[in-house]
């Protein structure tokens, strides 16, 4: 009754029967309009922001256009398999991936010191972990939406088994960030199954006990360097310290309004690194300043809120376990990746989500969002 309420509200504020009668069609092509115009609006806004930290390269913007024209198509698609589909899917997707990451251990397709791509005939080379992230939350969901809730200790771990075959594989190609973001995910979905506080907090105490472990024999040499930059970027401010000050100035310079849009001189000139991938919101904030990174941020704001929303609205606790996990890891992806360029967190080559240039990553995430569209809009089917 509260969520007809709500809706009648909403529809009343924005235009009664007309916008109604949009988010009707919509809802029987199994899309959410607002969450759709949005997503959208936020791929408009990369373009631009693309162009600039691309060097004004026009090509760059044309395969992003088309990145983005496949990963709405996949979310289309996502959209339309039932919620039991995906339920019934979770262990042979998750199955696939993880005989994909041993195929890139084994065969994979390096690339500055890493080894995370599969070049397979006839298909582009293409990334299994990106994978891993729509498969792993879905498959943890399955697992522990057949159990009793909250769960017991004994679910919890071997949920936490499911989730740690995938993050080690990740761990040794290596790819640090991505196995942190796809573990968070896992534990995503086990938190909002109902594990106690008191679980939580023993958890992190182990993660914090093994820490000395993780520097002295899991973490490589690059990996602690990005740490000990993190702490001091100072101290080799032409080597591993040039990304993250070249960042900070870009930011600091832009001051409240910016120098103007393509008007930057850190990305135009070439002194900020990666200015279309990891560190685009450096180009965003030198060149609109703190007003274009607050209009960027409320975007994500009301896309992370309606994914919540929508996830308040599933009838089942796989569906909210999906969609809840999902819509809270997108805001970690914005989060890990503004703290990164800003400097309050280590760098982990985290790309900023649907504004960052990339292929994989933007079809993955769209995927995602027509997967709790699908959680919902498949309510009465």
């Amino acid at each position: 009754m509260a969520n007809k309420d709500f809706s009648r509200t909403i529809n009343d504020s924005q235009g009664g029967s007309g916008f109604s009668r949009s988010s009707a069609l919509f809802a029987r092509a199994h899309l959410d309009l607002p969450l759709l115009l949005l997503l959208l609006l936020l791929a408009a806004s990369g373009l631009l922001i693309l162009y600039s930290g691309s060097g004004r390269s026009i090509e760059m913007v044309e395969r992003q256009a088309l990145h983005y024209l496949l990963g709405f198509g996949v979310l289309l698609a996502a959209a339309q398999f039932p919620p039991r589909f995906y339920q019934q899917l979770a262990p042979f997707a998750y199955s696939l991936g993880v005989v994909l990451l041993a195929g890139v251990l084994l065969f994979g397709v390096g690339a500055k010191g890493a080894q995370r791509w599969l070049e397979l005939p006839g298909l582009p080379r293409f990334q299994p972990s990106e994978l891993m992230k729509l498969a792993l939350p879905i498959m943890v969901a399955w697992y522990m939406a057949k159990r009793p809730v909250p769960p017991k200790l004994s679910d919890i771990i071997k949920a936490i088994i499911i989730l740690m075959m995938p993050v080690v594989m990740i761990l040794k190609q290596p790819d640090l960030g991505t196995s942190i973001l796809i573990a968070t995910a896992g534990l995503l979905v086990v938190f909002f199954a109902g594990m106690s506080w008191r679980l939580i907090f023993s958890l992190a105490t182990l993660v914090a006990a093994a820490a000395p472990v993780m520097w002295l024999f899991v973490m490589r040499d690059y990996q602690k360097q990005r740490v000990l930059t993190f702490l001091n970027p100072e101290s080799d401010p032409l080597g591993s310290g040039w990304n993250i000050i070249q960042s900070k100035t870009a930011i600091g310079s832009g001051g409240i309004e910016g120098k103007g849009w393509l008007q930057g001189t850190q990305s135009q000139l070439e002194f900020l690194p990666e200015s279309h991938t990891d560190f685009i919101i450096a180009v965003l904030a030198e060149e609109l300043g703190l007003i274009g990174v607050l209009l960027l941020l409320t975007l994500y704001f009301f896309i992370i809120m309606r994914c919540l929303y929508l996830s308040s609205r599933c009838e089942t606790l796989f569906a909210r376990l999906v969609s809840g996990s999902l819509a809270v890891t997108f805001f970690i992806y914005v989060f890990v990746n503004i703290g990164m360029v800003s400097g309050i967190l280590p760098v982990v080559g985290v790309p900023l989500p649907l504004v960052s240039y990339g292929g994989t990553s933007v079809i993955s995430l769209l995927a995602a969002f027509g997967v709790i569209m699908s959680m919902v809009t498949h309510n009465k089917h």
